[in-house]
């Protein structure tokens, strides 16, 4: 079972970068697959928070939890939230 990323992670592996370079994709859409991997990831992860299937989420849980991650991110610094960027 995998880790899920914790704050500062990478969201995508060594070995999925790697297999999406490898891929028969377009620029453009190997792009598009690496923000589709990591925000299956990071959706997963709210969903936990959430106690909720990534199914059962709802775009108000989404937003409230970005408004959550940017508040702690500007009160306590970039280290201290989940996103890290």
């Amino acid at each position: 079972m995998t880790q899920p990323p914790q704050p500062g992670a990478q969201f995508l592996t060594l070995e999925e970068s790697a297999r999406v370079d490898a891929a028969m994709l377009a620029s453009h859409e190997k792009f598009l697959t690496r923000l589709t991997i990591s925000s299956l990831k990071l959706l997963k992860h709210i969903a936990q928070e959430y106690g909720v299937t990534v199914e059962g989420l709802t775009s108000e849980q989404i937003i409230a939890w970005f408004e959550k991650d940017g508040k702690i991110r500007r009160e306590h610094g970039p280290d201290a939230a989940f996103l890290n960027w």
